[in-house]
C-alpha cells in the first residue's frame, strides 16, 4: 500500500483540534523545564555573579562559589552542582549550575579538563542507562550538560593554549558558549580586536561553536544565528548591585573610570547574551544536547555494546 500526501482540508464546522497546543502548554507547565548550565573558567573572572545576573536570582554565593540554598544533588568529584526552581509568570525552570572550581588555577594545568569530559560523559551514561531500563519512568530525570559558558581572560591577546585544549574538547561534547569575562577591562576598540582575534582561532581550530545551522531552520533563525556568532564571545560584565548615577538607577558597577550599567548595550553584551542564552534558543540548546551530543555518545555506546556482544559470542563458539 501506498500513501500520498494530499492538500490540507478545512473543516466546514469546528472541530477543536486547535487546542492540542493549549493541552501541551498545560502539561509543560505542570511539569516545568529543565536546564543545566555549566560554568567553566579561571577564578575571579566573576563565573557565579554572571549566572546570578542572567537569572536575575541570588542562586551562587559570588564569594564561595556554593549553592546558597543548599539543596544538593548528584555530584561528581571536582564538581560543584547546585539546583533551583525558578517560577516566572507560571513557567517553572528548574536548573542546575554546575561549577568547575580550580579550573586553569595550578601551575601544571594539563589535562585540567578531563573531570568536566568526564562529568559530561557520566550525565549521559546515567541518562542511557534509565533509557534502556525494562521498565522506564514516564519522565526521566535530565542531568544532562545543556549549555557551558566558557569565559575567557580579556588578555587582549587571544585564547591561551589551555583554552585551546579544553575548547577541543568540549566543543565536541557540549553546546558552547565563549564569553569575554569583566569586558570592562578592555577599551571598545581592544574588545574589537580580541574578538576578531579569538573568532580567527575558533576557525583556524576549526571548533564547533554553538549556535548550529541544521536543514530544520527558517532563513529568519539561520540569519539570526549568522548575527549571532559575529558577536561571539560576547564581551559581558555582571553585577547584581543596583548603582545611582545622576539620579538613574540600574545594575552596574563603579570603577575608577566610572559607572558599567550592565544593561546599556553601548557598554557591555550582557543583554545580548541573555537575549540568545534564556529568550530565543533555551530550547534549542536542551533539544540539541540530545538530538546531537547525546545522541551521538548514545550510537557509540550501542555500537560498543554489540560489538562487544558479537565478540563474546564468536569467543564462546570458539570453545
Amino acid at each position: 500500500m501506498s500513501l500520498s500526501m494530499t492538500a490540507a482540508l478545512e473543516p466546514t464546522s469546528y472541530v477543536g483540534f486547535d487546542t492540542i497546543t493549549t493541552q501541551i502548554e498545560h502539561r509543560l507547565l505542570k511539569r516545568g523545564f529543565q536546564f543545566n548550565i555549566m560554568v567553566v573558567g579561571h577564578s575571579g573572572l566573576g563565573k557565579s555573579t554572571l549566572i546570578n545576573t542572567l537569572f536575575a536570582s541570588h542562586l551562587i554565593d559570588t564569594a564561595t562559589g556554593n549553592d546558597i540554598t543548599k539543596l544538593p544533588i548528584s555530584k561528581t568529584t571536582e564538581m560543584k552542582v547546585s539546583t533551583h526552581s525558578l517560577i516566572e509568570d507560571k513557567v517553572r525552570l528548574n536548573i542546575n549550575i554546575i561549577d568547575t572550581p580550580g579550573f586553569g588555577d595550578q601551575i601544571n594545568n594539563d589535562k585540567v579538563w578531563e573531570p568536566i569530559v568526564k562529568y559530561i560523559k557520566e550525565q549521559h551514561s546515567i541518562y542511557l542507562r534509565k533509557e534502556l531500563t525494562a521498565q522506564r519512568e514516564r519522565h526521566l530525570p535530565d542531568t544532562r550538560v545543556h549549555a557551558i559558558l566558557y569565559f575567557l581572560q580579556p588578555n587582549n591577546k587571544g585564547l591561551t593554549k589551555l583554552d585551546i585544549a579544553a575548547l577541543k574538547k568540549l566543543t565536541e561534547l557540549a553546546n558552547v558558549i565563549p564569553v569575554i569575562a569583566k569586558s570592562d577591562a578592555l577599551t571598545i576598540d581592544e574588545r574589537v580586536n580580541f574578538r576578531s582575534n579569538i573568532q580567527k582561532q575558533f576557525q583556524k581550530y576549526n571548533f564547533k561553536i554553538y549556535p548550529y545551522d541544521n536543514e530544520d531552520l527558517t532563513d529568519e533563525e539561520l540569519e539570526l544565528n549568522k548575527s549571532i556568532r559575529s558577536i561571539i564571545p560576547f564581551a559581558v560584565v555582571g553585577s547584581e548591585k543596583e548603582i545611582e548615577v545622576d539620579g538613574q538607577t540600574f545594575r552596574g558597577r563603579k570603577t575608577r573610570w566610572g559607572a558599567i550599567n550592565v544593561e546599556d548595550m553601548n557598554q557591555c553584551e550582557f543583554v545580548y547574551l541573555r537575549e540568545f542564552l534564556i529568550r530565543t534558543h533555551l530550547q534549542d540548546l536542551i533539544e540539541s544536547t540530545s538530538y546531537i551530543h547525546y545522541e551521538r555518545f548514545r550510537a557509540r555506546q550501542l555500537i560498543a555494546l554489540k560489538e562487544n556482544a558479537n565478540s563474546n559470542r564468536s569467543s564462546a563458539q570458539l570453545k
